[in-house]
């Protein structure tokens, strides 16, 4: 049986190089992982249509002999040799270069290494395109690993709650988080975690700070873990102590806002249209305080394809894992985001995130 690499493999010869090439060339550190399933700063994946190399570098080679079974792996010496070989055992003329792996110096030198070889690269989007749609659709293992990253996630908030307190700085409450992830056995952060309080509440991508948590401030803490290549994301928003009217009303109206983003999450249904859910009902009472999309979605990757935002057409399609994040952000007062991640099924979606919303009061 064909591992879910190989598969994902065979659809792109089928689909690309039937119609545009004889080779394909992943080089970004994400598709790279994506497609073997070893994580590497540096090497390529060259794919034809009866064989498959994971080209890699000497401080590789050995760990992705024993890992990497997907692919031949190739010891990558003087990458012209290396491709020059390959070039003349499967007598390749046109080869689909993915674009997002290369700044332009690097374009130019694979389109003037190939060109020496008697190959061209065939510049185009198609393949960016076609990975892009198949790492949005995630297979069983890849679910099994994001959910995993996300267990260790909601231990991570359970945790803190047990400790948070007046007087510690978002910077203390974020090295707690990233330190018991890691103690959990995540590979590290997802991201740099983001701890705001008070007033830096509005900041919806705020650094973590010396600022001392206060009584009656909210806490928003968005967090998550990396195992096995994969993210998590997730973020909660806690009170310390007794809120204000005004607090406590912000805070429900995103989470209805949320929830009425999740509820309308289905096969079939349009990733705007589920972002005007969540939106339409912040702007009716809360006009321009929220000012980035619904949700992203999440894989080898914290931001991938698709995205609920106003501009987003993609259709959602079971297999999906996509962030529902809304926000309300008052300068200068505080700010409020409640994020879960969900899978879309074949008739719905389920919630991967276990965490409670209710409000918590600390």
């Amino acid at each position: 049986m064909k591992t879910a690499v190989e598969q994902l493999q065979q659809v792109l010869r089928d689909r690309v190089l039937e119609q545009e090439a004889d080779a394909f060339l992943v080089t970004s550190p994400q598709n790279r992982l994506y497609l073997t399933g070893f994580p590497s700063s540096a090497g390529g994946v060259l794919v034809t249509r009866d064989a498959s190399y994971f080209l890699t570098d000497f401080r590789y080679f050995e760990a992705a002999q024993r890992q990497v079974t997907s692919c031949q792996v190739v010891l990558m010496t003087r990458l012209s040799d290396n491709f020059w070989e390959l070039v003349q055992r499967h007598k390749l003329k046109h080869v689909l270069v993915e674009n997002a792996g290369l700044n332009l110096a690097d374009a130019r030198n694979y389109r003037e290494m190939f060109a020496l070889l008697g190959a061209q690269t065939v510049e185009t989007n198609t393949l960016d395109r076609l990975l892009r749609g198949l790492r949005a659709v995630k297979t069983p293992q890849e679910l099994k690993k994001i959910k995993a990253a996300q267990s260790i996630t909601d231990a991570a908030f359970s945790h803190i709650l047990t400790i948070l307190r007046p007087g510690m700085t978002e910077r203390e409450i974020a090295l707690e988080i990233e330190f018991f992830m890691r103690k959990s056995g995540a590979q590290g952060v997802a991201f740099d975690l983001i701890v705001v309080s008070g007033a830096n509440g509005s900041l919806c991508h705020g650094v973590p700070s010396e600022k001392k948590i206060a009584p009656g401030d909210l806490v928003t803490m968005d967090i998550g873990a990396l195992l096995d290549g994969y993210h998590s994301d997730m973020t909660r928003t806690v009170g310390m102590g007794s809120l204000s009217e005004e607090q406590s009303r912000v805070y429900h109206t995103v989470l209805s806002a949320q929830l009425a983003a999740i509820e309308a999450a289905k096969p079939g249904a349009v990733c705007s249209q589920v972002d005007k859910a969540a939106r339409d009902l912040i702007d009716k009472d809360y006009p321009g305080t929220f000012g980035h999309s619904t949700g992203h979605g999440v894989g080898v990757e914290i931001h991938e394809w698709p995205n609920f935002a106003p501009s987003c057409e993609e259709v959602l399609r079971p297999g999906m894992v996509i962030t529902v994040e809304p926000g309300i952000y008052l300068p200068g007062k505080f700010g409020v985001r409640i994020e879960d991640m969900i899978f879309i099924t074949e008739t719905g979606c389920e919630n991967l995130t276990e965490s409670t919303k209710e409000l918590l009061l600390l």
